[in-house]
Formats: C-alpha cells, structure tokens, sequence
C-alpha cells in the first residue's frame, strides 16, 4: 500500500508500510442504505513496524494522544444500527493525523500534550510526503470515491465526522458528555445541538472543547463543506465510551437521535 516518494536525489527511502502491517482504513457496511455516512478519523494506533513504535512506549500510543479512545467501536455499533457506511483510520493520529491540511503544522506533531514523539523528530521532507502517501492520501481518497459514488447515483448523503475528547486536558476538567462542532455550515449542528441537549441528561457543548477551522481540520471543510453536504462533527467524552457498554450505550442513542432527525435533514440536503 505503501507508495515510493519522489526521487529527491539520494537513496529512495524503504518502503513504510510492510507485509504484516494492517490495512490503512475499514470500511463497515459498503452496501449500507441509510443517508448517513460515518468517518472515524482517529479510529486507531497502529503504528507501522518500520518506525518502532515512533519510540514511544505501547502506554503513550494507548493514551488520547495516540488515538480517540472508544470511537472505533462506537462507530461500527452506529453504522450497525444506522445500516450506514462507516470508515476506521487504522492508524496512529501520532504517525500522521488524517483530520489536519497537508500544510498544518501538527500534521505529523513532534510533541502532543507534553509528550515528545521521537519517531517525528527532524524529518526530512521525503520521509513527510512518504506518510502523506502511503495513510493520508488513499484513506481520503476512499471517503471521496464513496460520496463521489453517491452524488453519481443522486443518493442523499449526511456526513458525521466521529471524534472522541479526553475529559481532562492541560488541569481542566471538562464538563461537556459530548460536543457538536461545526465551521461556516450549522445545518447539522444546530439541529443535532439541540436534540442532544433535550435529551436533559447531557452537558453538550456548542463547539466545545474543540472548534472547526478550514487551518486545522481536514473532514469539515473538505469533505462536508467542499461538497455542499449536511454534516457535523461529533466529539463524545472518552470516558463515557471507553468500554463495549459504553460504545452500545452511545450507539443506541445516536441512532435514535439520528433517525428522529433523518427527515429534517434530508429536507435541507
């Protein structure tokens, strides 16, 4: 899956992804019937064999750093009960991160809260545009083809970027259970905001503990705004979705959240 970088004059670099490392992305349900499509970012930590880990230890790459803890199964349980496409990044947010522009400089981060990542240190321009290659460029080229594949067939699309928070960060505790998050577009996210927080069980934050820019996200202003579709963001508190419960819990919920909001939505699509 790995691509060759451009000849830059010396030795090409070894290929990045080998044999046994695991495929960049998942796709659940790819005959799924539901409007809804579900993108999972920061679904996973794998790192490639190559790279030792980035040389941090199996604890930092476990921890909200490495990855949105609980996603990944809370995604697959939605598209299950959502009978929705869905898509897992399988690699680490640290290795490259799939939510940010080529040209953000957390791209490919060299320290993530406090934590210096070795394996990103100094690197050469080559050894960027290899991990551009071999996970960024073919994971969205996936989710392109797949909403390209629906607007050829006039089929309705509404778009979820899935994300996890850590619930404390820098000494704050956060209060929020999850966040809607948005950018220029709120057709989605004021309508989600709102049947979210009359669920009256729910502390929801409005862009909280996260806002959307065109600078530091990718999903948002690419694949929603760029194709004029009904998105949101989504972020849920990692505590509450860090085991199966957790995930089913949030899943069920969403799905009837989502359903009792499909008809709105689908009138503004």
């Amino acid at each position: 899956m790995a691509r060759r970088v451009a000849d830059t004059g010396t030795s090409p670099l070894p290929a990045l992804l080998g044999a046994d490392d695991p495929a960049v992305y998942t796709v659940h349900r790819p005959q799924g019937r539901s409007p809804f499509v579900l993108l999972a970012d920061h679904a996973g930590q794998a790192v490639p064999a190559a790279l030792g880990g980035l040389g941090l230890p199996q604890s930092e790459l476990d921890r909200h750093i490495g990855w949105d803890i609980g996603i990944a199964g809370t995604t697959r349980a939605l598209a299950e009960r959502l009978d929705a496409w869905a898509i897992e990044q399988t690699y680490s947010r640290l290795l490259i991160d799939c939510n940010r522009p080529l040209q953000s400089p957390t791209l490919i981060p060299e320290t993530s809260d406090h934590t210096r990542i070795p394996g990103n240190v100094a690197l050469s321009d080559a050894q960027r545009q290899q991990r551009i290659d071999a996970i960024h460029a073919p994971y969205h080229a996936k989710i392109e083809a797949e909403l390209e594949a629906r607007r050829t067939q006039s089929r309705p699309t509404l778009l979820v970027m899935m994300h996890s928070f850590t619930p404390s960060m820098n000494g704050f505790e956060r209060p929020w259970h999850a966040g809607v998050l948005y950018h220029r577009d709120t057709r989605f996210a004021h309508a989600l905001l709102q049947v979210l927080r009359d669920e009256g069980d729910l502390v929801v934050g409005d862009n909280e503990p996260y806002s959307v820019s065109s600078t530091s996200d990718y999903a948002v202003p690419v694949h929603g705004e760029g194709r004029e579709l009904v998105h949101v963001e989504l972020e849920i508190r990692q505590d509450l979705i860090a085991d199966a419960a957790g995930q089913i819990a949030w899943a069920e919920r969403l799905a009837r959240v989502f359903r009792a909001l499909e008809p709105r939505l689908l009138q503004l699509a």
